[in-house]
């Protein structure tokens, strides 16, 4: 990811036939880089998605929520995310209601390397 001149990177170590073959089912598949958002609701991986798919939404990435549930998440990291608050942010990061670090809404250019 991309942000303001900087370039990061993130190893996820993740076995599978193909991207595609994580994404396509919809089905949510964890990671554990170790979120840091909100400390209550966390949920990290692939087809992040809140309980009701009405909030946050990562493709790859972070949602998390303020509250202990997960059906209501405003915060969000990562690639291919949408949702509430600004839906128009694809990739990048929304942190919102009392983030640990602080309210942050930054879009970015991202990159996903295969190998």
């Amino acid at each position: 990811m991309k942000i303001y001149q900087q370039l990061n990177f993130v190893d996820i170590k993740r076995q599978a036939e193909s991207l595609y073959s994580l994404i396509a089912d919809g089905q949510y598949h964890p990671t554990s880089l170790g979120p840091s958002l909100q400390t209550r609701c966390n949920q990290e991986g692939f087809n992040a998605d809140d309980d009701q798919g009405i909030a946050s939404k990562a493709r790859i990435g972070i949602i998390s929520n303020n509250e202990w549930n997960c059906s209501s998440c405003d915060s969000r990291i990562g690639f291919g995310t949408g949702g509430a608050p600004d839906d128009s942010n694809t990739c990048g990061n929304e942190e919102n209601w009392n983030p640990d670090n602080r309210e942050r809404h930054i879009k970015v250019m991202g990159y996903i390397l295969v190998q």
